[in-house]
């Protein structure tokens, strides 16, 4: 019998560590394949059959894998129909991870220090599909109406400041694709349809604010300013509600200037590769 040399031992054990750490990331890549399949159906969920023909996966393979993800409390079965969906555990998880640098957390002290210095409710917007969505407000003393009311509320976009302030930055094509879809759920507001929301975007993004007041809300006035991210990206809008009588043309100045100053300070601040920055407005469902 031919010795085995203590090299050949360790360049064979090296091979078998090589193969097993492949194997694991293989079985890693796998299992997360299957967990993004599960939250784009995270209401209905799927089943093992369901899993296999969208991601190529052979019935044993996905077996394994979600047997595996049910262990750590990721993924749970249920009913009759065995389907398989993400645990409460799964978005428990992900709502703490969330809480440390989302969007809503990074704004909360400039929406503080606004209403502090301004005196007048202030609002963060995001966009969400083809409207905006308050994600955090500041209430103020004096009583005011807004297009989204409270946290969670929404406006098609271009309907009202902050709203207005996102449409007129995103990109020409996108811009247009918007406009198109909501004119037809604008027709209960008489004066909103596709000439104004085209003119008031270009006007908005020619200043660098959106302030016009559409009458929707008797005397209400609002001035709003884009939230952009590293590359230029507009993420959000800060915006200010408040009576007509106290936006005046002395005082609007001065309240676009300190939010444009947070708003260029919150740049700063923003990772263009938070993949959250895609959905913001899933961090309500951690709220």
């Amino acid at each position: 019998m031919k010795k085995v040399s203590e090299e050949q031992t360790n360049n064979r054990t090296a091979e078998r560590t090589n193969k097993d750490e492949d194997s694991a990331v293989s079985s890693l890549h796998r299992a997360m394949l299957i967990v993004r399949a599960l939250a784009a159906q995270a209401e209905h969920g799927l089943r093992i059959s369901d899993l296999c023909q969208a991601l190529g996966l052979t019935q044993a393979t996905a077996h394994r894998l979600l047997q595996q993800l049910i262990e750590e409390g990721l993924v749970e079965q249920t009913g009759q129909r065995k389907l398989y969906r993400l645990s409460i555990e799964f978005f428990a998880l992900a709502a703490r991870s969330g809480d440390q640098g989302g969007l809503r957390a990074l704004a909360r002290p400039a929406l503080l220090r606004l209403g502090a210095a301004l005196g007048d409710s202030v609002f963060l917007l995001v966009r969400a599909g083809f409207d905006a969505l308050c994600l955090d407000r500041w209430e103020g003393p004096f009583p005011i109406r807004s297009f989204t009311g409270d946290v969670g509320g929404r406006v098609p976009l271009g309907v009202g400041q902050g709203a207005m302030a996102i449409l007129a930055h995103l990109p020409a094509p996108e811009q247009e694709e918007i406009v198109r879809f909501n004119v037809p759920r604008l027709l209960h507001m008489s004066n909103l349809d596709g000439v104004y929301l085209r003119t008031e975007a270009a006007k908005a993004r020619a200043q660098g604010y959106a302030n016009t007041n559409s009458g929707l809300i008797e005397g209400m006035a609002g001035v709003a300013v884009p939230v952009f991210d590293g590359n230029q990206r507009v993420v959000a809008a800060l915006s200010v509600g408040t009576l007509a009588s106290r936006l005046n043309a002395e005082r609007l100045p001065v309240v676009t200037a300190l939010l444009q100053r947070e708003a260029a300070a919150l740049q700063m601040q923003i990772n263009p590769f938070d993949r959250s920055l895609r959905r913001p407005a899933d961090e309500l469902a951690g709220s």
